[in-house]
């Protein structure tokens, strides 16, 4: 069902707010949000109009991790464990509603793929693992193998972005890798090609973290206003479709 625009400049509003972006972005990267809420509305309904035209995909259940190390730090790059993810398990089973939600997910990333032309993207949401601790799980990606779950605590999060962007719900959008960890931040290595990343939070309508979602790229400045707008668009539309929570 398609919204009305002003009702998209509304939820961007409130998105850019709640996630930091508008204030961490601006004026350098969001100069003019009358332009960036317009190129997020286009994005948000050509994304529409491709999820209701597109064949259903084949779901993956299973995908290839790299080994971890100490400390649950990535091994090696290219190292990969002998045994694949299976998200079975913290999904609670291959339910029909939630291969419809993967088959959803899917979909999405491939138009982003299309679309941004980066080099690595991933869906994940906030779960509890088989274990019943919090993490960020992740259900729909394109690129290089990396590794399922995130832990959620205040110590993983001194060493991830995601793990601290899943517990704040701040946005981070680091355009020169390099230069970002020069200045002390911290930073969560699997690929050292990576020169450029950008982590978005998922609400629900209730404005409660549901997720996140993360976009990493091999050339650095490649997150301008455009290609953010598009990822604020594709984290609008994911919430909706993510699987359900007990």
């Amino acid at each position: 069902m398609m919204h009305d625009t002003a009702q998209i400049a509304e939820w961007v509003k409130t998105y850019l707010d709640k996630s930091g972006l508008f204030a961490s972005c601006a004026p350098t990267l969001l100069p003019s949000l009358t332009d960036f809420t317009a190129k997020t509305c286009d994005y948000m309904a050509q994304l529409e109009h491709f999820l209701a035209q597109a064949a259903v995909p084949q779901v993956v259940w299973q995908y290839a991790v790299p080994e971890l190390g100490e400390g649950g730090a990535c091994s090696l790059f290219g190292v990969l464990a002998d045994t694949p993810y299976d998200l079975t398990g913290i999904l609670g089973g291959k339910t029909p509603a939630n291969q419809q939600a993967l088959e959803t997910l899917s979909l999405i990333t491939a138009f982003y793929q299309q679309h941004a032309g980066v080099a690595w993207f991933g869906i994940y949401q906030a779960r509890s693992s088989v274990e019943n601790e919090p993490v960020l799980v992740k259900l729909s990606y394109f690129g290089a193998a990396s590794r399922a779950e995130f832990p959620l605590n205040a110590e993983f999060a001194q060493l991830s972005n995601n793990s601290t962007v899943g517990l704040t719900g701040k946005g981070r959008v680091i355009n020169d890798v390099a230069a970002y960890l020069q200045q002390g931040g911290e930073y969560y290595t699997c690929d050292p090609k990576v020169q450029a990343e950008a982590c978005l939070p998922l609400f629900t309508p209730s404005g409660k973290i549901a997720g996140i979602v993360d976009a990493e790229d091999v050339t650095k400045h490649v997150f301008t206003a455009d290609a953010l707008a598009l990822l604020v668009a594709v984290c609008l539309t994911i919430p909706q479709f993510l699987p359900a929570t007990s």
